[in-house]
């Protein structure tokens, strides 16, 4: 049984080092786990009830989701922006969220990772997407996490997948998302 996890990065810039970071989650996926980065976060208007109707739905998220809906678990990249959570994630969490009452989320197994340049690795806002899905309805692994301190002196000239210790541990966290979305498919 194959289990798909969607990733959503926080991060637009091109060499973010959390795009990396979900780059080396789709090369270190576990077997029977297919991991896809959704592309288009930044095409997204920020969430408007007026927009978000039938016919005036924006495309960007009608297509976001589309792609949660035939998720089986999500992966968050979040990197961290002024002490919280990037308000590209937010946005793409309170799109998810609604029609009030019909989260795209449904109960599916969230995991919430990344890395920043201060010495801590972007938790708090880490915490606060943890603490954001769960209210908009993500069933929330809060024992998988990795926040990875110094990405700028960190990643500099290695890509997260050459590092060894990243790998080991971001290989650690794939193996129990992907544990934690089987059991629900498996339900």
């Amino acid at each position: 049984m194959s289990v798909r996890i969607l990733a959503l990065v926080g991060s637009l810039r091109a060499g973010s080092h959390n795009r990396q970071l979900a780059e080396a989650a789709v090369k270190f996926a576990p077997e029977g786990a297919d991991i896809e980065i959704f592309e288009g976060l930044a095409d997204i208007p920020f969430y408007n009830e007026d927009i978000d109707v039938e016919d005036k739905l924006p495309a960007a998220a009608a297509k976001l989701r589309e792609a949660a809906r035939a998720t089986d678990a999500f992966l968050f990249f979040s990197p961290e922006y002024n002490g919280t959570i990037p308000a590209v994630l937010k946005n793409a969490i309170d799109w998810l969220s609604r029609p009030y009452g019909a989260s795209t989320f449904g109960g599916k197994p969230v995991a919430v990772v990344g890395t920043a340049f201060g010495q801590f690795g972007g938790v708090w806002a880490q915490d606060e997407t943890r603490k954001s899905v769960g209210i908009a309805g993500g069933k929330v692994i809060e024992e998988i996490k990795l926040s990875i301190p110094g990405s700028v002196v960190r990643f500099a000239e290695t890509h997260p997948a050459d590092d060894a210790e990243v790998a080991a541990q971001l290989t650690e966290v794939l193996t129990r998302l992907h544990g934690h979305a089987g059991e629900t498919v498996a339900a």
